[in-house]
């Protein structure tokens, strides 16, 4: 499942670099504290490999 804002693209990216041991999980906060929680590595992959062309800042943006 692609991310459907940049704002999104960019927290599944911080979630997964803490999963992956790069970043500390205390420097998390938000959207990526919670992602990391309740997603897998695969699913934070799939939201953080997203193309960023064409897409809203935020969720709620007209694109």
């Amino acid at each position: 499942m692609p991310a459907k804002s940049k704002a999104q693209q960019k927290a599944a990216g911080a979630a997964l670099s803490a999963k992956r041991g790069d970043t500390k999980v205390g420097e998390l906060k938000g959207a990526s504290r919670s992602m990391y929680k309740s997603m897998s590595e695969k699913e934070l992959e799939e939201f953080a490999s997203t193309k960023r062309k064409g897409l809203p800042e935020h969720k709620g943006e007209a694109r």
